[in-house]
């Protein structure tokens, strides 16, 4: 069954909701949705409060890590951290608390797919806590219609997120994530071909992100993926000063649906 899985983003070093693909290595300032008076701790707290596992703490560039491990200390063993994760650091995170870590760029070197990389991260800290981020933006035209983009979401590859490939990611992962990155913190609806398509591809549990707007937006993830994908909400919750979603509407649906 769908349920919602909650988020910390952070963005120099504050919890902050920004606008996909407005992330930039040039220097110009994101486009930002919300920015936190309250330290990442304080969501791991509530998330915890609520027993809301599985959410995703995301380092968007540097300057992030004391927060993220403030946030992971506030609930050891509750949460995922991503955000520059290679086979270098992955065993630290863990130690500091995640309960799995996140890995995107590091296994597209030069842009091309590595499953060496992968397999190598699988043999250092198993497959169950590896989860791979496939967030991806749509190209109008060709026989595929996703492609994974790295480097914040700046950098289109060639891989195309596809039946095949989330089957051959899902044998070295226990979970997938899917920020649709052209749809991301603009609240404006979910990617529902990406959704339905995941529900479809993925033989793994794995989390969609992007667009979402309304509480019903649940139970359309439920309704397009067969129950096989889960909702992050970010701009649109009233947690992050959005008006669209109550955060303890979300936590009553977990509750409805035994999570």
């Amino acid at each position: 069954m769908t349920v919602f899985r909650p988020c910390i983003d952070l963005h120099q070093g504050v919890v902050k909701q920004i606008v996909g693909g407005t992330l930039s290595d040039a220097g110009a300032a994101p486009t930002t949705n919300y920015v936190a008076a309250e330290p990442a701790q304080h969501f791991a707290h509530r998330y915890r409060s609520d027993a809301l596992r599985g959410g995703h703490v995301i380092k968007l560039g540097p300057g992030n890590d004391a927060a993220a491990a403030a946030a992971l200390a506030a609930w050891p063993g509750g949460l995922h951290v991503g955000g520059g994760i290679d086979a270098a650091n992955a065993r630290h995170w863990l130690d500091l608390g995640a309960e799995k870590i996140i890995v995107t760029s590091w296994l597209f070197p030069d842009g091309v797919f590595a499953l060496a990389r992968l397999q190598e991260l699988e043999r250092l800290v198993g497959r169950e806590r590896v989860v791979v981020d496939l967030s991806c933006r749509a190209r109008p035209v060709g026989p595929e219609r996703w492609f994974v983009a790295m480097d914040r979401w700046q950098r289109i590859t060639g891989f195309a997120v596809n039946a095949a490939h989330l089957q051959l990611v899902a044998r070295h992962a226990s979970e997938l994530l899917v920020h649709a990155a052209d749809v991301e913190g603009l609240c404006r609806g979910i990617d529902q071909e990406l959704v339905a398509a995941l529900g479809q591809w993925s033989p793994i549990p794995c989390t969609y992100a992007g667009g979402g707007t309304a509480i019903a937006d649940l139970a359309l993830v439920e309704r397009l993926s067969q129950g096989k994908v889960d909702l992050t909400f970010g701009s649109a919750l009233d947690l992050f000063g959005g008006r669209g979603v109550a955060y303890q509407d979300c936590v009553a649906w977990n509750r409805a649906h035994g999570r």
